[in-house]
């Protein structure tokens, strides 16, 4: 009798090695999908393909997503200027919500009747790959053994170990875990509030070239050419993190809430994200008007929090896209950045859309727009709202 065909998550880690052989002995036949979200090399690839083969997978598949993560999500975390806690740009959320995705469209093209992956019952990936799941593909059954059997991670050891397959290497001390819009680290000092972070998160590497510019060029607010080489947008992602690992650029370290609401810290690496929308935030500030750029950065706010959290397909958040994309429509130009070891700087932007215009005024000095007298006045009407709460104030005092 053939068995079910479940479509597993997989990243060639201990946890998704598991659950191949325990996923079979629950009676599937397990197929793997390894989803590309950036950051692995061509080597890495080709290992996590021979662990899947190893651990017992029937068939593997591998789905580029790069350019999906950048059209579906990173492009609106560029617009929308987007920093959990203002600091963290969402390395992640929106690369686990891409993996699910995948997965199911894996799970339709080869009748899979179940879905499942590795994640435990402690952090936000459950949460993103159960939602996922439940939206696209609520007829399809959703197994989890790593969280349905609270496994520790020597359990998983000793499974694989009593039944000769091969154990992946654990990268380090901690939990890594690349992707298109950056690296986190998990586990170990992140643990403890008052730990520092690794020297390889601390400083700059003692063999950081000398200090250069970068040029990005924008059109309606997404990159679209590096140094004036046209590229594709995941491409310039990777040139800038490439870039920014040489100046030991973009590390930080982030505590904030969970999906689950607990709190939780993590340190990152995310140099090209940090540039990207530091460059955007830039050009803006020439082109939108202040009312647009504080209503945008409140929905920006919303949109990465439910992102985050894993409720991408809240409707909410295509109303919000729609309002980011429609505000974009004059963030073209260019932005300079000058990268040194440990730290960058946007130096420079430029755009014809720019409302600083010296034909205007000469800023701080003179203008052509008011004169001296009608300044005044506006100055005097709008001191009135303040003089009327000082003197309220005084008279209840009995000071008036």
């Amino acid at each position: 009798m053939q068995k079910p065909i479940l479509a597993l998550a997989f990243s060639g880690g201990l946890d998704t090695s598991y659950c191949v052989p325990r996923l079979a002995e629950r009676g599937f036949a397990v197929a793997t999908v390894f989803v590309n979200t950036g950051g692995a090399t061509a080597s890495q690839r080709a290992a996590i393909r021979e662990q899947a083969r190893a651990v017992g997978s029937v068939e593997h598949h591998e789905v580029d997503a790069r350019e999906h993560v950048f059209d579906r999500f990173v492009r609106y975390l560029i617009q929308a200027n987007v920093l959990r806690g203002e600091v963290y740009p969402l390395s992640v959320a929106a690369e686990r919500t891409q993996q699910a995705i995948s997965v199911i469209e894996v799970a339709r093209q080869i009748g899979a009747v179940a879905v499942a992956h590795g994640s435990t019952g402690a952090g936000n990936d459950q949460v993103r790959f159960d939602i996922a799941f439940r939206v696209l593909a609520p007829d399809l059954d959703v197994v989890t053994p790593i969280r349905e059997e609270s496994l520790s991670r020597e359990q998983s050891i000793a499974y694989l170990v009593a039944r000769g397959l091969p154990v992946p290497p654990k990268s380090g001390a901690f939990s890594i875990n690349r992707g298109l819009w950056g690296t986190t680290w998990g586990g170990g000092w992140t643990h403890d509030t008052w730990a520092p972070p690794p020297p390889e998160l601390l400083d700059p590497p003692s063999s950081a070239p000398v200090a250069v510019d970068a040029i990005i060029s924008w059109r309606e607010g997404i990159p679209t050419a590096l140094d004036g080489i046209a590229l594709v947008h995941h491409e310039i992602v990777d040139a800038l993190t490439e870039q920014a690992a040489r100046y030991g650029i973009g590390h930080g370290i982030h505590v904030g809430e969970t999906a689950l609401g607990i709190k939780g810290r993590i340190g990152f690496e995310a140099g090209s994200a940090l540039m990207l929308i530091s460059a955007h935030r830039e050009l803006e500030k020439l082109v939108l008007t202040k009312w647009q750029s504080f209503w945008k950065d409140q929905l920006g706010r919303f949109y990465g929090d439910r992102l985050h959290e894993g409720h991408y397909f809240d409707p909410a958040l295509r109303d919000i896209e729609a309002m980011i994309t429609s505000s974009q429509r004059k963030v073209t130009g260019e932005t300079r950045i000058h990268l040194a070891p440990g730290r960058f700087q946007v130096t420079g932007a430029s755009s014809p859309y720019s409302m600083m215009d010296r034909a205007v005024a000469t800023y701080g000095e003179e203008n052509r727009l008011w004169t001296g007298e009608e300044s005044k006045a506006f100055a005097h009407v709008g001191a009135i709202p303040e003089l009327l709460a000082m003197r309220a104030e005084a008279r209840a005092k009995g000071e008036l």
